[in-house]
């Protein structure tokens, strides 16, 4: 471990370096090749690519396989909205931070690896593994996101974040075009299927995160501060989001605002989370390679998506956030509806365009307008976005466990998007009574 200055170059790329360690995660586990590949393990298709079969038994109960992982999915994102409190508290206060960061990387890179032997024999095993990973990943977001104003100076902490996400992007799909290649091309590798280097794929998501995370650690201090963990410490996290519970009622149009992006965002968390379930089971790839046409889709969302944020940020200057973000609603009402009757995939590619599209931009512009609504002279800027973050994976909780439901009911991923509709129109009536006063009523970019 080296010892560099605070705003050090070195220490700057050390710190966004972690971004392209953990970010293959966001990417393969979560996004492509696993979804890819529960489904396969999962979903029973006929010569015609009509789903006849997509239960799975767990502790003598029955369940639609997307059900199954929403309701997992759905447990992971509150244990991490419930943890998230401590561990804010546990990161201002403690002065081994580094070492949170570490447990937690290594869990969810571990956790990654041992999905290599999820099967349906190994059901509880395989789906404790998706859940550790997922709780690894965003739990060591919190350490390593503390990290910012110890490492650099408010000046330069735009823009390394920036380059984090950047590495991020970048790293992520390098890994998964490289998996790409094994699982097409199996052959070339010497394997007679793609079962195993599907299987592979999640080992390198672990070992490329534990691996390249060692650059990030050789340089981040242990943490500048050092104090006794006591229980006012590990409670702080929660007494600060009450802070900003009570702060509302003297702010009117925040609180306004954050109930419409509690509404929305549950929605938008969720088409994000299962569009390439939707995708597996929905979509009729007879005669087409299901696995290369998923994969594709979910590169053409990541690059449309920053050809989106920069469209909405380009109208947000001209309309206004909450005009922009009853726009971006509206269109994703659209893209809701239009779902409902996607089947070939050229009609999912045209799906995945529109969800990229507005993807980036109604997340980036929903930060943005918060910041916006935060009141003037704020100096505790920390507390009101894990608020903020809180509510989202709460959201996702919510919007997670009705997908699930819905699908479990009528049996199809269809009407779970439908029914997602209802929260973007709720969306829309609640953005409608938001203010426009204070710095959203001047036409700024966002």
């Amino acid at each position: 471990m080296r010892h560099l200055p605070k705003g050090s170059k070195k220490l700057l790329n050390a710190w966004a370096f972690y971004d392209w360690a953990n970010s293959v995660y966001s990417l393969v586990i979560a996004s492509t090749i696993f979804p890819i590949f529960y489904a396969a393990l999962t979903v029973v298709k006929n010569d015609a690519g009509k789903v006849i079969q997509d239960t799975v038994t767990l502790f003598g109960i029955d369940f639609n396989n997307d059900s199954l992982i929403s309701y997992v999915t759905a447990l992971a994102f509150l244990v991490v909205a419930i943890m998230s409190p401590f561990l804010s508290g546990i990161a201002d206060y403690v002065g081994n931070k580094k070492n949170f960061l570490k447990f937690f990387c290594y869990l969810g890179a571990l956790s990654c690896i041992g999905l290599y032997w999820f099967n349906l024999e190994n059901l509880i095993f395989g789906l404790t593994c998706y859940f550790l990973a997922l709780v690894g990943f965003w739990a060591s977001l919190v350490f390593y996101n503390s990290y910012l104003p110890d490492i650099a100076f408010p000046e330069q902490q735009d823009k390394v974040s920036a380059k984090g996400f950047s590495l991020g992007y970048i790293g992520s799909v390098i890994l998964l075009i490289l998996c790409l290649l094994m699982v097409l091309n199996y052959e070339w590798f010497g394997f007679e299927s793609e079962a195993i280097p599907t299987r592979l794929s999640f080992v390198l998501t672990g070992i490329w995160w534990i691996g390249f995370s060692q650059i990030t650690y050789y340089y981040l201090p242990r943490g500048n501060k050092k104090q006794k963990l006591t229980k006012d410490v590990m409670f702080n996290g929660f007494k600060e989001l009450k802070m900003i519970w009570r702060s509302f009622e003297n702010n009117p149009q925040l609180k306004k605002y954050l109930t419409a992006f509690f509404v929305y965002s549950m929605a938008v968390q969720t088409v994000m989370l299962i569009a390439t379930y939707f995708g597996i089971e929905e979509v009729n790839w007879t005669g087409q390679d299901a696995t290369k046409g998923l994969i594709v889709s979910i590169l053409l969302i990541q690059l449309v998506a920053v050809a989106g944020a920069t469209i909405t940020s380009r109208l947000s200057s001209k309309m206004g956030n909450i005009q922009t973000l009853i726009l971006v609603n509206i269109f994703w009402i659209g893209i809701c509806i239009y779902a409902f009757f996607v089947k070939t995939p050229m009609q999912f590619y045209v799906a995945a365009g529109l969800v990229g599209l507005v993807m980036g931009g109604i997340q980036t512009l929903s930060r943005s307008t918060y910041s916006k609504m935060l009141p003037e002279g704020t100096l505790d800027t920390t507390s009101y976005f894990s608020f903020y973050d809180v509510s989202e994976k709460i959201g996702i909780v919510i919007g997670m466990m009705l997908y699930g439901m819905v699908t479990q009911i009528f049996g199809s991923i269809r009407f779970s998007i439908l029914f997602l509709t209802a929260f973007f129109l709720v969306g829309v009536f609640l953005l409608l009574k938001v203010p426009r006063t204070g710095k959203l009523a001047k036409r700024k970019a966002a």
